[in-house]
C-alpha cells in the first residue's frame, strides 16, 4: 500500500510529473519568447503563477452544477494515473500490463471530457461555445490518432508497452520505417489537438470567447486545471518516444527525444494561425485519418 501511494504521489506520480510538467511548460514559454525576439520567464516562473491561483479566491457561478467543481480534479487524476504508468515503464518495464496501452487511450481522453463537462455546467453561453468546440476537437482527433497507434500495435502484435519497446530493441524504431514515420506524423498533430496548442485551441480561443472552457474557473480549481495541461504537456512526448521512437531509452537518449519533441511542439505551435471548427475536423477526419489508414495498410505489408 505505501509503495503504491509513493508512485503515485510522488515518484513517479503526481508530485514528479508535476514538476516535470511546469518545467516543460516553462521550456515552451522559453523557446517562444526567443522566437519572438523576448527574454521569457524565469524558470520558476510556472511554479509561483499555480502557487498564486491557489490563494486567489473560488468563484462558483450561481447556476454552476456539482461537476463543475469535480471536473478539474477528473481531469489531474487521469493524467496523474497515466504519467505514473508510462513513468514506471521507463523504471521496470517488467511491470506492464496486459493493456495498459488501451487504458493508457482512455485516460488520454478524459482531459478533455473534463474539460467539457466543466463548460458544460457552469451556465456560460460563451463557455458553452467551448465546450461544443471541445466536443467536435475530441471527436476529431480520436479517430486518426486510434489509428496511428493501431499502426504500432501491427507492427509490435502487442497492446503491452513493454513488448512494444522489445520489439524495437530488436527491430529498430518504427519511426524509421514508412508506416512508422506517417504514424508518427498523425499522432504527433493529435498529441497538438490534445495539448489544446495552436492551432488546436478552438475551444479557448481568448480573442473570439475569452477562453471558452476556462472562462468561469478561478482561483484553485483554474490551478488544476492548468497543472492537468502541464503534466499532459509532459507525457505526451514520453508516450510518442515510447511507440514511435523506443530502441534505445537510456537516460541521455531519452532526455535528447524528449527535448527535441518540445521543441517541435513548441516551434509548431508558433508558426501557424489557429484553424476554425470546422478546418479543424476536416483535417482530422479527411487528410490525418486518410493517412492513418495508408499507415496501416503498409503497416500490414510489412513496411
Amino acid at each position: 500500500m505505501l509503495k503504491i501511494i509513493f508512485n503515485y504521489l510522488i515518484f513517479p506520480g503526481f508530485l514528479f510529473s508535476a514538476f516535470l510538467g511546469l518545467m516543460t511548460s516553462w521550456l515552451d514559454r522559453k523557446i517562444t519568447a526567443r522566437i519572438q525576439w523576448r527574454k521569457g520567464p524565469v524558470w520558476y516562473q510556472n511554479f509561483v503563477d499555480i502557487l498564486k491561483l491557489f490563494y486567489k479566491e473560488i468563484i462558483i457561478p450561481t447556476q454552476a452544477k456539482l461537476s463543475f467543481t469535480l471536473s478539474p480534479f477528473l481531469g489531474l487524476g487521469a493524467v496523474t494515473i497515466v504519467a505514473t504508468i508510462l513513468g514506471r515503464l521507463l523504471i521496470s518495464p517488467n511491470e506492464s500490463f496486459l493493456g495498459d496501452l488501451i487504458v493508457v487511450i482512455y485516460l488520454l481522453a478524459i482531459p478533455a471530457i473534463a474539460f467539457i463537462l466543466g463548460a458544460s455546467s457552469c451556465g456560460n453561453p460563451l463557455a458553452s461555445v467551448g465546450a461544443s468546440r471541445e466536443i467536435k476537437m475530441l471527436l476529431g482527433y480520436e479517430l486518426p490518432f486510434i489509428l496511428s497507434i493501431l499502426v504500432v500495435i501491427i507492427k509490435a502484435h502487442s497492446i503491452k508497452f513493454n513488448e512494444i519497446i522489445n520489439q524495437q530493441m530488436v527491430s529498430g524504431s518504427y519511426i524509421f520505417s514508412f508506416s512508422g514515420a506517417i504514424a508518427f506524423l498523425v499522432a504527433f498533430l493529435c498529441a497538438q489537438a490534445k495539448l489544446g496548442f495552436v492551432p488546436f485551441d478552438v475551444s479557448e480561443a481568448e480573442q473570439e470567447i475569452m477562453g471558452g472552457v476556462l472562462i468561469e474557473y478561478s482561483g484553485l480549481l483554474l490551478a488544476i486545471f492548468k497543472l492537468m495541461r502541464a503534466i499532459l504537456f509532459y507525457i505526451m512526448p514520453i508516450l510518442l518516444i515510447v511507440l514511435f521512437m523506443g530502441k534505445d531509452l537510456t537516460l541521455g537518449f531519452l532526455i535528447l527525444k524528449y527535448l527535441l519533441l518540445v521543441i517541435l511542439v513548441t516551434l509548431f505551435k508558433n508558426t501557424n494561425p489557429r484553424l476554425r471548427i470546422e478546418q479543424v475536423l476536416k483535417f482530422f477526419w479527411g487528410y490525418l485519418s486518410s493517412l492513418g489508414i495508408i499507415a496501416i495498410i503498409l503497416a500490414l505489408l510489412g513496411l
